[in-house]
């Protein structure tokens, strides 16, 4: 099959591309750099020409409330709008485990209204929500700093490799579209502060977590059910343990 990956030089991007192309598909790794932006539209049909899937794992470069809703709203229109012109039979987007339980927050209000697109847009679809990256420990950290202090809810988490991310995705791609959601997490629930606790005190930073159940995730209260899946995720292999031993810098 000819795929398209929209963001396809980004962490979860370009590992699905480099497993696309082992089984043999022809994958066009596109984004800015490679001449296909989803905001201006340029370059977008010469890279859907032919395509039978797109697999968009874009991500917007702000996290500012008006500026995360303006790209996912102009890229999913500009790039749906592409790909109907181009006849693709299947539309996979990666988005988050409980965006519609975190409508507090400016980034899932955005993912949110990305999703409706998709679902608006009578293209075949299958949105992939994943629990978050075990990457991305270090940007939650930093969201929730005060001074030396990180406050953060011990809401439990089920947080996922990277690899994992990209091996359903891709699975998904290959298979029939679902027109609905299909949920990834990792191999172990875990709670919020204590997981970034863990991960500093691998890094030897000397940091605080304050475990806080008040404390707001990217602008949204958490409950027990906030970030973990439903029944019957997919899961993946990875821990925390192999997923830290495998980071080639350590503090």
């Amino acid at each position: 099959m000819k795929i398209v990956v929209i963001g396809g030089s980004g962490l979860i991007g370009s590992k699905t591309v480099a497993r696309l192309r082992q089984l043999g598909h022809e994958v066009n790794a596109a984004s800015p750099a490679s001449g296909v932006n989803t905001i201006t539209g340029e370059g977008l049909d010469e890279a859907l020409a032919g395509a039978d899937v797109v697999i968009d794992v874009a991500n917007s470069p702000s996290f500012e409330d008006k500026a995360v809703m303006e790209f996912f709203q102009t890229s999913g229109r500009n790039l749906l709008a592409a790909e109907a012109k181009a006849g693709v039979k299947h539309h996979i987007a990666l988005s988050v485990v409980g965006t519609e339980r975190l409508q507090e927050s400016g980034y899932f209000r955005a993912k949110q209204a990305q999703e409706d697109l998709i679902k608006s847009a009578g293209i075949p679809y299958s949105i992939v929500h994943s629990t978050q990256f075990f990457e991305f420990l270090g940007g939650i950290a930093a969201s929730a700093a005060k001074g030396e202090a990180i406050h953060l809810s011990p809401a439990p988490v089920q947080p996922i490799a990277s690899d994992d991310v990209a091996a359903a995705v891709t699975d998904v791609a290959l298979g029939k579209p679902v027109n609905g959601t299909v949920e990834i997490a990792g191999p172990d629930k875990v709670s919020l502060s204590s997981l970034v606790a863990r991960y500093l005190q691998e890094m030897n930073d000397p940091r605080t977590v304050v475990s806080d159940a008040n404390a707001r995730y990217f602008g949204a209260a958490l409950n027990d059910q906030s970030l973990v899946p439903g029944a019957n995720p997919r899961l993946g292999k990875i821990n925390f343990e192999t997923w830290f031993a495998s980071q080639p810098v350590k503090a």
